[in-house]
């Protein structure tokens, strides 16, 4: 009996070894365990955590810079053919009967209306121009071939600040543009509407004039210079159908110092044409975002752009200031108009 009790005790002294080897580690064996762990992994998530938020701002930093330098690029390019700017002073003028203090600004969107820019409050012209606008293959010459061809157009560039969800909390910047269509040298007169009743146009339906464009006149009675003769435009009777398409978002809409003498005020830096050098006239809205300084006597425009990356990183907040300044990238970009009035 005594062996059989002492061969029993020793089975389960065995089995209570084996039990206990294969349950594994102790709860204060895991509890160390669970610390080193955390000790190890979390500063090496905050290091990810880090990489990751730091990447994010270099990419939004990184697209603003290059948005920024393609819309100059393209602003740059499309004044190479003005053959007139309109200063500050003409944008906030509207039209008058006296030449000399009339205006553009009640002809041009956002007071004469036109999609995507019709309030006032929220869309503002900064820079406005005529130029001539290439036409490819517009025209058929005697041989039956066709040819090239250029007509005027208005191209306006405006500010828009506005609650739109489809676009940034900042500002972005749109661009107008209507033309006029190609002349017949002769034809049926008004086949173009009757805003224009004494033109003939080689096509109705291709070729016409845009709504609401209409040519200037350079011999208008009363206007001295071409300044006042440009400044006396006015547009057609029709809507505008042609609508103020967005080049670029996110545009620094930190609001512009009310005091000139306020460091942050923008300004213009002297013309490098004219004797004596000439203090070209500011354009501006109500955000730093984009300002032109425009040398009318030169057909010469220096812009001025601003983004806003950090809009693209928080909803709030994201207003300019010294702290944050690597997150507003800037081009300007200064160009004199090639193109040149024809006149009969």
């Amino acid at each position: 009996m005594k062996n059989l009790l002492r061969f029993l005790l020793s089975i389960q002294l065995k089995h209570s070894k084996f039990v206990q080897q294969v349950n594994g580690f102790t709860l204060i064996e895991l509890l160390i365990g669970l610390l080193l762990a955390f000790l190890v992994i979390t500063p090496l998530l905050g290091f990810m955590i880090n990489i990751l938020s730091t990447d994010q701002k270099e990419q939004a930093k990184a697209n603003s810079e290059q948005e920024i330098q393609s819309a100059i690029d393209y602003i740059g390019r499309d004044l190479q053919q003005a053959v007139y700017i309109y200063d500050g002073t003409a944008l906030t003028r509207n039209s008058n009967s006296t030449a000399a203090s009339s205006g553009i600004k009640d002809q041009i969107p956002p007071v004469k209306s036109a999609t995507g820019c019709s309030s006032t409050a929220t869309c503002q012209p900064i820079l406005v121009f005529w130029k001539r606008k290439f036409l490819s293959s517009a025209i058929t010459a005697p041989s039956s071939t066709t040819d090239d061809t250029f007509v005027y157009s208005l191209v306006a560039y405006y500010l828009i600040k506005d609650s739109s969800t489809t676009w940034s909390k900042a500002a972005r910047i749109a661009r107008f543009e209507i033309s006029d269509g190609v002349l017949a040298s002769s034809g049926i007169n008004g086949n173009c509407g009757t805003d224009y009743p004494n033109d003939t146009y080689i096509n109705s339906t291709t070729y016409c004039p845009k709504e609401g464009f209409q040519r200037f006149n350079l011999n208008l009675p009363g206007a001295v210079g071409i300044t006042q003769q440009m400044n006396s435009w006015k547009a057609a009777s029709k809507d505008y159908t042609q609508q103020a398409s967005v080049l670029i978002d996110y545009i620094d809409q930190t609001s512009i110092p009310t005091l000139t003498t306020d460091p942050k005020y923008p300004t213009c830096p002297t013309s490098p044409y004219g004797t004596p050098p000439i203090t070209p006239t500011l354009s501006f809205g109500s955000y730093m975002g984009f300002y032109a300084c425009v040398d009318v006597a030169n057909t010469t425009a220096q812009v001025f752009l601003r983004g806003n990356a950090l809009a693209r990183l928080q909803n709030s907040n994201f207003d300019y200031s010294s702290s944050n300044q690597t997150y507003f990238p800037t081009a300007s970009v200064r160009v004199q108009g090639r193109g040149y009035l024809f006149t009969r």
